[in-house]
């Protein structure tokens, strides 16, 4: 067990395998801090890698969805890489730093998406791939009160839509504070090196004490990113077309080539989508992957699910578009449990909303 790990299990968190706290003991305490005040949550566990040489934009951008030139300093884009039937291999936040190109990937994906980059670097590329994610940790603020914590390391808010990154100094030391989107309030990632980890989530703690700031899970975590209605490790798979998970803002469709884009442009062209992701409701929490139902015929499927612990039952299902319609009424899993669709989750077209 590493230092900050015993760090987590002083302040009464239980750990998964990887080290990351699941929970400090009071579920409801943590979630209603999400929503009225701030929770800090070690996000270590989510790969960082830094590109760095001139060609480390034009390697990215072939590979992936989105559009990467043209970025400014501290500028940040999501993007999405595919494989050549345009299936879900990875997804990743990336920000244009002075030192180079930051990419942080989703839980546990770092060596691999590394493993890919290296793979797809030709001779004539200028581009190095640096695997950070042991040398570096990475803790998120999420709430109502996030931009008012950031502010007291001399962040600059920018827009609520934009994603910008700043370099900032916690206990003495250098690290990057970068903006995300929103899962509840504001959203705010802060990487600093993993020897000073500690000293600077103690430091975190103690100014964001006016703010209500407490540490948090990846229940908890978790319970707020269904609840929001974004794509996460069920969703984000190669089941999946980025489209198809509500990914539409983080697909270029003026850009050049990139793996996977002849059918991605296809589907646009054409305005048509076999499945969309929804957001349920249900009656009875039920356990994800499950079988979704309409008319009694199978009709997709339940991804994520969760309870609060207010007892509200949040679920993420990708189903066939037909059935996607908000108030429709379907069943899932074996017990043919009700599940009322609350709406579409992610960002989707003006073809399917309408």
């Amino acid at each position: 067990m590493n230092e900050l790990a015993g760090y987590h299990q002083n302040l009464g968190a239980l750990l998964a395998a990887d080290g990351i706290p699941l929970h400090y003991g009071d579920l409801r305490s943590e979630y209603h801090a999400a929503l009225e005040g701030a929770i800090l949550l070690d996000r270590s566990h989510e790969g960082r890698i830094l590109l760095e040489g001139e060609s480390r934009f034009n390697l990215i951008n072939r590979m992936s969805t989105n559009e990467l030139l043209g970025m400014s300093v501290f500028e940040g884009r999501p993007t999405v890489f595919t494989n050549a039937n345009a299936r879900i291999l990875f997804r990743a936040m990336c920000y244009n730093l002075p030192g180079g190109l930051l990419m942080i990937s989703e839980p546990g994906q770092g060596q691999a998406l590394s493993d890919l980059l290296r793979r797809n670097i030709f001779y004539s590329d200028k581009v190095t791939v640096r695997d950070q994610s042991l040398t570096t940790a990475q803790f998120a603020i999420h709430g109502p009160n996030a931009g008012r914590i950031m502010g007291q390391f001399g962040v600059e808010l920018p827009p609520p839509a934009d994603c910008f990154a700043y370099e900032i100094a916690l206990d003495r030391t250098n690290a990057t504070a970068a903006q995300r989107r929103s899962i509840v309030g504001g959203h705010w990632v802060i990487i600093c090196p993993a020897a000073s980890a500690l000293a600077i989530h103690r430091q975190v703690l103690r100014l964001g004490q006016p703010f209500a700031l407490q540490p948090a899970g990846s229940l908890t975590y978790n319970t707020l990113r269904i609840r929001s209605g974004r794509p996460a490790g069920p969703e984000l798979s190669p089941e999946y077309i980025p489209l198809e998970v509500g990914l539409w803002d983080e697909v270029n469709f003026e850009k050049g080539c990139y793996t996977g884009q002849e059918i991605i442009a296809r589907m646009e062209s054409r305005q048509r989508l076999a499945k969309v992701m929804v957001s349920l409701e249900l009656t009875h929490l039920v356990n994800a992957p499950a079988a979704v139902y309409s008319d009694g015929k199978e009709c997709g499927k339940l991804t994520s699910s969760a309870a609060s612990p207010d007892g509200e039952i949040f679920a993420l299902a990708v189903i066939k578009t037909a059935g996607a319609r908000p108030g429709t009424v379907l069943e899932v899993g074996d017990a043919r449990r009700p599940a009322r669709v609350n709406g579409y989750a992610g960002l989707q077209p003006a073809f399917i909303t309408n």
